[in-house]
């Protein structure tokens, strides 16, 4: 168990400091500042958006690695199939992720256009 932890910590020191990552959180700032709420309270939420992205990353290799059907063995002698919850779980972060964004005032076409004034 202490070495599962010790990998999902390399996996998520790995994740925020990709180029997603950072691209995707420079975006949401520089969109903060150009509505002029680049404040404490907003930057805060920024990083609790980062949070939530870093664990659907980590949700997504869960379904890739492991299947959107798992196996399971609760070491009393039964074992079998079941769904992997990190669909379920998957939808949820999402959901909370695109709420956070909406009381942010932050829209995806906004992104979209952002990125069209970069070509």
């Amino acid at each position: 168990m202490e070495n599962e932890n010790i990998e999902i910590s390399e996996i998520v020191k790995a994740i925020k400091i990709s180029k997603e990552y950072i691209k995707i959180k420079k975006d949401l700032i520089k969109q903060l500042k150009l509505m002029k709420a680049n404040i404490p309270t907003f930057l805060s939420q920024i990083n609790d958006y980062m949070s939530m992205w870093v664990v659907k990353e980590l949700l997504i290799r869960d379904i890739e690695t492991r299947g959107v059907i798992a196996s399971y063995n609760n070491g009393g002698g039964q074992s079998g199939m079941k769904k992997n919850d990190s669909v379920t779980d998957q939808i949820k972060v999402n959901a909370q992720m695109l709420k956070l964004l909406d009381a942010l005032n932050i829209k995806s076409t906004t992104l979209v256009a952002d990125e069209k004034d970069e070509m």
